[in-house]
C-alpha cells in the first residue's frame, strides 16, 4: 500500500530523530489520521516487527492490513466491551514486555478527519504502561495522511506530503502514567502541521 501511496502521488517520509533502544520492549504511540497510517508504519518499522492495538473492525480480511494485523501478534479490540478490551490489552502488554517486542497503539482512539489532535483516550495507554515498566514509548508525529481520505474513500486525495517523525524514546519508569501521558501528547502536538 506505500507503493499505492506513491503511484498517487502522495510521498510518504520517515524520519527517525533519534536513536531507538535496542532489547528492550517498545510502545510506539502516534497521532491516527486515517488508515493509511498503517502501512507506512509497518514498513517503515519493520526492522522492530511492530505490532498493533486495533479495533476488531479490521478484521476483515483487508489486504495489507487485516490480515497482517491478525497474522503478526497484534491485538484487535472490541470497544464496546471494556472488560475485555482492558484483559486484552493488560495480556498484549505482558506479551511484549516478556519478549522485549514491540507495540503500536493510537491513544486518539478514533482517526483525526482533520488532522487537529483529538483527546487521548488514556485507559488503553496507562494499561500497557503498567505492564511494561521496562519499556521505552517513542511517540510519533504523522502528518497529512487524513488528506488522502477527506473526500471519503474515493475519491483518493493526491499528491500530499505525508511524514512521520520519531520523538525521543521516552523511559516508561521515569514518570507517573498522567505525567508520560501530557509528554507524549506535548512531543507529537509540537511537529504536527494544521490548517485552519
Amino acid at each position: 500500500m506505500v507503493n499505492f501511496l506513491k503511484i498517487t502521488g502522495n510521498g510518504v517520509k520517515f524520519h527517525f530523530k533519534n536513536s531507538i533502544p535496542e532489547n528492550v520492549p517498545i510502545l510506539f504511540v502516534p497521532n491516527h489520521q486515517s488508515v493509511y497510517d498503517i502501512p507506512p508504519l509497518i514498513w517503515f518499522l519493520r526492522k522492530y516487527d511492530p505490532k498493533f492495538v486495533g479495533k476488531k473492525e479490521l478484521d476483515n480480511g483487508t489486504p495489507s492490513i487485516g490480515i497482517n494485523l491478525k497474522n503478526n501478534g497484534s491485538v484487535l479490540i472490541d470497544r464496546k466491551n471494556q472488560k475485555e478490551s482492558i484483559a486484552k490489552l493488560a495480556e498484549f502488554a505482558k506479551y511484549l514486555s516478556k519478549n522485549k517486542y514491540t507495540g503500536v497503539i493510537f491513544p486518539e482512539g478514533t482517526r483525526s478527519r482533520n488532522g487537529k489532535l483529538k483527546p487521548f483516550k488514556t485507559t488503553g495507554l496507562k494499561i500497557m504502561m503498567k505492564y511494561m515498566p521496562e519499556g521505552y514509548i517513542v511517540p510519533i508525529t504523522i502528518n497529512n495522511s487524513w488528506k488522502i481520505v477527506h473526500y471519503g474513500t474515493f475519491p483518493i486525495g493526491l499528491c500530499n506530503d505525508v511524514n512521520f517523525i520519531t520523538h525521543q524514546p521516552i523511559p516508561i519508569s521515569s514518570d507517573s502514567a498522567e505525567n508520560l501521558i501530557e509528554k507524549i501528547r506535548n512531543e507529537i502536538a509540537k511537529d504536527l502541521q494544521t490548517e485552519e
